[in-house]
């Protein structure tokens, strides 16, 4: 299987020659103008929408976006920040791994680079958290550097207009695709043509260039691409090889005193890393033998089981509730600053996984 197919899209032809300067007219007249993160120079405000944007559609980054600029409105806010604060606000967003490295970068522009975000695209992929299409994108739209973007919806309009075969998720075929989007930058074009051309790549394959319905006679290329003139768009970018998802069980503690539940902070790596769950344990039997060593007496009682999708397992929660009653929390507080008792109309002041806080909200409003 060859990474590139030998059609009109190949490397040198016509089509490669004209894709910048038709993909920049088309981005002026029919692209996106107006998200919050738009119209603007400020590497920080456009480094945040770009980690936010990570595997994240528009609509969902949007309100969390606000409120981060809100909280943090600029570089030297969010690096002096409680990590504590940064997650608890990135709650629900996913990929916490992103917040984490969010906040390490902050403080590494702080630190290393006075507060000012580097210009190149090389320097800002060295930054954490950033990596080589992100750092060209940081680049592009606050330094109207020419560098070269390669995100999964850039992805899928190369594999389809080019007629790239295999799954872009595979080192040679990714490879390949690096090459061929580098010969595709504009080599004659001003700040604004480069921002134009990269902000194209991101709109065409988010409002046109859809996975699973493309809009192709509304698409710039439909003449020239591949998969359109094949009607192979549902098998072009290739899909990932089918695994097996393997599922995982947990039992998870609810360990309740009145309207206040405790709260245990996560390692600051692996899953939900660095934010607040309930505390956990392998089986049922484990599960009780935590709850006695924090004092209590009454065996848990079952609540509804859940289930959560990680993008390579899925997570059975089976979530039991133990109730101390009688200023438990006075008597039982919590033991250093990994664990906290929290009321359940504090819950959002915490960095709390978007099923476990699915959990609370059904318990609190069950004691209402």
């Amino acid at each position: 299987m060859s990474a590139l197919s030998t059609s009109p899209g190949t490397p040198g032809s016509p089509l490669q020659a004209a894709f910048a300067e038709r993909l920049i007219a088309w981005q002026r007249q029919h692209g996106r103008h107006d998200l919050p993160w738009q119209n603007t120079r400020d590497p920080y405000r456009i480094w945040l929408s770009e980690i936010m944007l990570q595997q994240t559609q528009v609509s969902t980054v949007i309100p969390y976006y606000a409120k981060f600029l809100a909280r943090f409105p600029d570089v030297g806010a969010l690096a002096a920040a409680p990590i504590d604060d940064v997650m608890a606000l990135w709650a629900g967003l996913g990929y916490y791994s992103r917040a984490r490295n969010l906040h390490r970068c902050a403080q590494a522009v702080v630190e290393q680079h006075g507060g000012a975000f580097p210009a190149s695209a090389d320097e800002l992929a060295e930054l954490p958290g950033i990596g080589r299409s992100t750092a060209a994108a940081i680049a592009s739209f606050a330094f109207g550097a020419r560098a070269t973007i390669l995100d999964g919806n850039v992805k899928r309009v190369l594999a389809r207009v080019f007629g790239i075969e295999g799954f872009p998720g595979e080192k040679r075929v990714e490879n390949a695709m690096w090459v061929l989007a580098e010969t595709l930058l504009p080599t004659e074009a001003t700040d604004a043509d480069v921002s134009a051309y990269t902000q194209g790549l991101m709109d065409l394959g988010a409002t046109l260039c859809v996975r699973g319905k493309p809009e192709c006679a509304r698409c710039p290329f439909a003449g020239d691409c591949v998969a359109h003139a094949t009607g192979r768009q549902r098998e072009l970018p290739g899909a990932r090889p089918k695994k097996a998802v393997p599922t995982r069980r947990t039992w998870m503690l609810v360990l309740r005193d009145g309207a206040s539940v405790l709260l245990e902070r996560r390692p600051p790596s692996g899953i939900w890393g660095g934010l607040w769950s309930l505390p956990e344990a392998a089986d049922e039997a484990a599960l009780a033998t935590r709850a006695r060593q924090w004092g209590a007496t009454a065996e848990p009682e079952r609540l509804a089981p859940l289930t959560h999708t990680f993008t390579h397992f899925k997570l059975d929660i089976e979530p039991r509730v133990v109730e101390f009653g009688g200023g438990a929390v006075a008597a039982c507080d919590a033991r250093d600053e990994e664990t906290a008792w929290v009321p359940l109309g504090e819950i959002e002041a915490y960095g709390v996984p978007a099923p476990v806080r699915k959990l609370l909200d059904a318990l609190k409003g069950s004691l209402l």
